[in-house]
């Protein structure tokens, strides 16, 4: 597949990527997204509780933005019939979803702080899906309660439901991390 990016481009990117810790570039070998120990994963998740946490307990003295609202719309629908949708867009509504908190909490230096790490998110953690209906359908009740508590205005009872879902989501992914030494390795160039 082509995408009309020269060569230059996608190694600044790849060096970029490799600074940040993502992909780890074994020489001869190729270049792949780089594996994160469940040390480095529970630490991730830390942040991510700290960050979130905070940004909940905002958007809960703020009130929910329109875009937080048609999440808590859509998250209605999917737990009244959950096997209509696909798990998988499911999954990235709710990787969506935690992004809107963060707007939601309208403070420009938590976002500023949480986008770069974004990424990171994105590329480590969807390797490490599984979609377990029973999870998925855990994950969209949690983040309905996290939604409710900021729509009630109720800061205490939304940071503590994001960190509880998070660590929930801790404990999933290490599972998942843990299942073999190549759990998660992916190659995405060959040198």
């Amino acid at each position: 597949m082509s995408l009309g990016v020269g060569r230059t481009p996608v190694r600044e990117a790849f060096r970029d990527l490799a600074r940040d810790g993502v992909l780890e570039v074994r020489p001869a070998r190729g270049t792949f997204v780089r594996r994160l120990e469940t040390t480095e994963l529970k630490e991730l998740y830390e942040v991510r509780q700290s960050l979130e946490g905070l940004a909940a307990r905002l958007a809960a003295q703020w009130g929910p933005t329109p875009a937080l609202d048609e999440y808590g719309k859509h998250m209605r629908k999917v737990l009244d019939d959950i096997d209509a949708f696909d798990l998988a867009e499911v999954h990235r509504h709710g990787v969506d979803f935690h992004l809107e908190v963060i707007r939601a909490s309208r403070n420009s230096y938590l976002l500023k702080t949480y986008e770069p790490m974004r990424l990171k998110f994105a590329i480590v953690l969807n390797l490490l899906l599984h979609y377990d209906d029973d999870r998925v359908r855990e994950a969209v009740q949690e983040h309905y309660d996290i939604y409710d508590a900021i729509r009630r205005g109720d800061g205490d009872e939304a940071e503590r439901n994001i960190r509880d879902h998070l660590a929930k989501g801790f404990v999933a992914r290490a599972r998942r991390a843990d299942a073999g030494p190549d759990a998660g390795q992916i190659e995405v160039a060959a040198q």
